[in-house]
């Protein structure tokens, strides 16, 4: 079953955006010829300036966990992390068929 994997950056300013934009590029670029993924969107928040949320969609978990653990990838988020002066926020989501049914770890 296919997860989507929501993604939250948040930009602060002007010049942040243009150093950040080339290595969203190159990201955006190379995650499409990825094994198993299937599509994205990215969207800006209309209430709180600067933020940014992408949701990526997977065949299965396993496959973006290739991609997010990936010496390429990694090189790429260390840059955009270090720009932005905090880490990246991931979720990771699956659907829920036939209703909401509440999951939770074992304690």
């Amino acid at each position: 079953m296919a997860v989507s994997i929501i993604i939250r950056r948040t930009v602060k300013d002007a010049t942040m955006a243009g150093k950040l934009a080339p290595l969203i590029v190159q990201l955006r670029s190379r995650v499409t010829v990825q094994p198993g993924f299937l599509t994205d969107q990215t969207f800006s928040c209309l209430d709180c300036d600067g933020e940014y949320l992408i949701i990526s969609s997977w065949n299965t978990l396993e496959d973006w966990n290739k991609w997010m653990h990936s010496d390429e990838r990694m090189a790429i988020q260390r840059q955009i992390d270090e720009l932005l002066g905090e880490k990246t926020l991931y979720r990771y989501y699956e659907p829920v068929v036939g209703g909401i049914i509440p999951r939770f770890k074992s304690a």
